[in-house]
């Protein structure tokens, strides 16, 4: 078996003969087909459905998939749990009425869930405070979602049984039966149950048409394998061989062509090393191990990217880089130093700062305490639209005067996306509140503040709150401004409503110039520091529009308290 590198050396072999097949046979999509043949479970049987709340509704879909969801046990696996709903693969609550796809819930992603209290508290935990919240819940809204939770929670155990009950007796799997048994609904006590713990939580959420993110593993685990380590009960390469499943478990939903794994598919990034909320390198075994798989096995689907600051062991420098040569995009880098920076200016303290790891794609939050919505939009149109056509019949004196234009366009545009979050709230008589949303109870199970408050994820329960304009087009605009500082400002060729006039013509009987603009100027991504200083100003600029928004965090963190 080889798997795949575009470097010239062969990556690395570490892994047990089994194992390697293991992963071989998931990144060939042998459990991604499996999962297609079972793509959702029917709601038809359930009685007046129509007349159920949403939620109602949505717990319904949680017990039939808890109830009712495939067992897979795969052949050699050290880990159990699977995500065998393949509706759940389209980003929806696989449950459907009338065999009708358009009838399944929305899901939730862009989040990192909180993984560490379930190692640490265990599921029994969050158990017990939905039952302390409900004690004091007064409002009907809040008890209807605290009693969503337990119930979820409730179906979370009935899927740990079925689980339980097809391991029991069955030859191959006595490991795995034995370390299943208590987590995730206890404490993890050492290494294996805690990967196994992340792992079932894990699989439990996306089995329900959830794409959450891990974060920081290396932070979760490596006090348990140190310890393991120093008692004897596991040694490196045992820890390494059952880290390995987690990774491959993972390309579950690899489901066809020779492709192999796909990178960011289902946005379950991890993030490594970095300092802690002391500001102390957090880099340890795991650390090297999950660098040691990504290597040997080349796995994209957990995109990984580690945190390197101006202090990082020139260990992680070298093993990260050994690995990046293999290609594939599978291990990324974060400059620490840069987004801690960022992150205290927006308002974060610096020991929470110090936590970040990433959503489902790349932006950076706090996990497990974060609801993060984006807001895309491009900023070529902002410069043409907003910009250059209303002031196409106007000379600026300088460029600066041209830029600056750009810019309160730019700040216009944020302000107004700043306007649309805030039609997700309403304004009572007591305050602001969130708008009722589609319900998305599992997720918020794992989510701090949700439980706390008795709203969901999408209702204003984590402790941060996070919209993200994203911004596109960005080379696209440093391009065009460039070319419009040296054709008009510097070369003087032209004035500034003269070339307006002619991009309103589309370059009609300008064919010359429009060849010289073309072919005569070095743009971005081209090795011209010129043009990528501009690009480097427009972001920064842009972040300035978010951080000072016109961002308007004394509001947000209103909404928050409340």
């Amino acid at each position: 078996m080889e798997f795949y590198t575009s470097y010239c050396e062969q990556r690395p072999v570490r892994l047990s003969e089994k194992t390697r097949r293991f992963a071989y046979d998931s990144l060939h999509h042998k459990y991604g087909t499996d999962t297609m043949q079972t793509p959702y479970v029917k709601l038809d049987h359930i009685e007046n459905f129509d007349e159920l709340t949403p939620l109602e509704q949505y717990d319904a879909a949680i017990y039939e998939i808890a109830t009712k969801a495939p067992v897979r046990l795969c052949q050699d696996e050290l880990i159990s749990g699977a995500a065998t709903l393949g509706l759940a693969i389209s980003h929806l609550v696989p449950a459907v009425r009338n065999q009708d796809i358009s009838t399944a819930m929305p899901s939730v992603s862009h989040l990192t869930v909180d993984f560490e209290t379930v190692l640490k508290k265990g599921v029994n935990g969050i158990k017990q405070d939905v039952e302390s919240a409900l004690q004091k819940a007064s409002g009907e809204r809040e008890r209807a979602f605290l009693n969503s939770a337990r119930h979820c929670i409730d179906c979370f155990e009935i899927w740990h049984r079925r689980y339980l009950e097809a391991l029991k007796d069955k030859a191959g799997y006595e490991q795995n039966y034995a370390n299943l048994q208590r987590v995730p609904f206890q404490p993890a006590s050492g290494f294996y149950e805690a990967v196994q713990s992340i792992w079932f939580t894990f699989a439990f959420i996306r089995l329900c048409g959830n794409w959450p993110g891990i974060g920081r593993i290396d932070y979760i685990l490596g006090d348990y394998l140190k310890k393991d380590l120093a008692q004897g009960r596991l040694t490196y390469e045992q820890a390494r061989e059952i880290l390995a499943h987690f990774f491959i478990k993972g390309c579950e939903w690899v489901r066809g062509g020779d492709y192999g794994s796909g990178d960011a598919q289902h946005y379950q990034n991890i993030v490594l090393a970095g300092v802690d909320t002391d500001g102390k390198e957090i880099a340890n075994e795991v650390t090297y191990l999950v660098l040691d798989i990504l290597e040997e096995l080349g796995i994209s689907d957990f995109p990984t990217t580690v945190r390197l600051n101006s202090d990082s062991p020139q260990q992680l420098l070298n093993r990260t880089a050994e690995v990046i040569r293999h290609g594939g995009g599978v291990v990324a880098v974060y400059n620490e130093d840069l987004i801690l920076d960022y992150l205290t200016k927006y308002g974060y303290s610096p020991d929470e700062a110090r936590r970040f790891a990433n959503d489902g794609c790349w932006e950076v939050q706090v996990p497990g305490k974060t609801y993060f919505t984006y807001i895309p939009f491009d900023a070529l149109q902002v410069l043409q639209t907003d910009a250059l056509k209303q002031y196409e019949n106007v000379d600026f004196s300088s460029f600066e005067d041209l830029y600056a234009a750009f810019c309160q366009a730019l700040r216009t545009k944020i302000e107004n996306i700043y306007e649309m979050i805030v039609q997700n709230l309403e304004r009572k008589t007591d305050g602001w509140d969130w708008k009722p949303a589609v319900p998305c109870t599992v997720v918020s199970l794992f989510e701090q503040g949700c439980i706390q408050k008795g709203r969901s994820y999408l209702e204003g329960g984590p402790v941060y709150t996070v919209a993200s304009p994203h911004i596109g087009g960005v080379a696209d605009v440093a391009n065009s401004l460039y070319a419009i500082q040296k054709l008009v400002y510097e070369e003087e060729k032209l004035s500034f409503s003269e070339l307006m006039q002619i991009l309103k013509n589309n370059w009609d009987d300008c064919e010359p110039l429009r060849r010289y603009v073309q072919t005569h100027y070095v743009y971005y991504g081209n090795d011209n520091d010129e043009v990528d200083r501009l690009a480097a100003r427009i972001l920064d600029d842009f972040a300035d529009c978010c951080c000072g928004s016109c961002g308007k965090r004394a509001f947000a963190s209103e909404i928050s308290a409340e």
